[in-house]
């Protein structure tokens, strides 16, 4: 439980941390730089927050399956010391 906490901490610590991101591609970029600084702010933040979801689906889906690989391990390894 202290490994996951810890992670779970180094996780929040670096985003808290991290510097600005961009997350525009090359058609992106050429057209928030027509648009003006505040609206090539907001399509920054817009692509950033669309990426969260699938990562984050990505990262429960991941963890479950962790979990439930080590629930199979425990079980199998008691079967096999009785």
């Amino acid at each position: 439980m202290k490994k996951v906490i810890s992670i779970f901490a180094i996780i929040i610590l670096s985003c808290c941390l991290a510097g600005n991101a961009n997350a525009q591609c090359a058609m992106c970029t050429k057209t928030a730089q027509q648009l003006g600084e505040k609206p090539a702010q907001g399509l920054n933040s817009g692509i950033l927050y669309l990426m969260l979801a699938p990562f984050a689906l990505v990262g429960v889906i991941g963890v479950r399956w962790w979990k439930n690989n080590k629930l199979v391990e425990e079980q199998e390894s008691a079967g096999l010391n009785n």
